[in-house]
């Protein structure tokens, strides 16, 4: 038995039309007026792209920098040998810094974090943590500037809102741009540098319309369709 939306939605329900498309800034000035929940809810963009994600070539995937941040405590691990890229790490705020100690609690099902980071030498055996880390979406990666030997670069991007995109087997993505407590125009920029990045990545191989929908809506709230012709990616 489906599970009755509560008040509050009904609320907030009331006060959009779910047949209709909006501006970006319209759509994020009426999700302010919301009612709220009781927790800081988060505001996340979800896109339904043109893509067969079957399709290596296809595949979209990479990351972002979010202008004010996304409002969210990013907890990062570190895998590296002691030296200088673990030093740093360390240094620019990383919360777990090891190697074969961290590859080790991975593997016996660890994953209390939120990005993690690795240096190339560390991927022959970070490589092993697949089958953990795979399916979370934590697996360190080239394409999202999460294996590389510049740790401190990483570490303080990701803590300053850096956000990864990847597109599902539905060839759906859903990217967080920020928190219910964010102002209109802050929640405006932080979306429009997600669809730009998001239009730049697209697969040269793609035909016809490449974002095909997108909404914004906050944890606990219905989505808001938003207007793609103000984003020139109708096409």
């Amino acid at each position: 038995m489906a599970k009755k939306p509560s008040k509050r939605y009904r609320k907030a329900l009331e006060m959009v039309d779910i047949n209709k498309t909006y501006p970006l800034q319209t759509a994020v000035e009426i999700l302010g007026r919301f009612p709220r929940a009781k927790f800081p809810e988060t505001v996340d963009l979800a896109f339904h792209l043109g893509v067969d994600p079957k399709q290596s070539d296809q595949m979209v995937r990479g990351t972002v920098p979010l202008p004010h941040g996304s409002g969210k405590v990013v907890r990062v691990v570190v895998f590296a040998k002691n030296g200088p890229s673990a030093d740093a790490a360390t240094a620019a705020g990383a919360e777990y810094v090891g190697f074969e100690d961290m590859v080790k609690k991975c593997q016996e099902g660890w994953t209390d974090f939120d990005v993690a980071i690795a240096t190339p030498e560390a991927m022959s055996e970070v490589r092993k943590l697949g089958k953990v880390l795979g399916p979370r979406g934590l697996m360190p990666n080239p394409k999202t500037g999460t294996v590389t030997d510049d740790t401190a670069k990483a570490v303080k991007e990701f803590k300053a809102g850096r956000v990864e995109y990847k597109v599902d087997k539905g060839a759906n993505i859903h990217v967080p741009v920020g928190k219910v407590g964010f102002s209109t125009q802050q929640v405006v920029e932080n979306a429009h540098a997600v669809i730009d990045a998001l239009i730049k990545a697209r697969p040269s191989s793609v035909k016809g319309q490449f974002i095909k929908s997108c909404t914004i809506s906050a944890t606990m709230s219905p989505p808001i369709a938003l207007d793609l012709k103000e984003f020139t990616v109708v096409g």
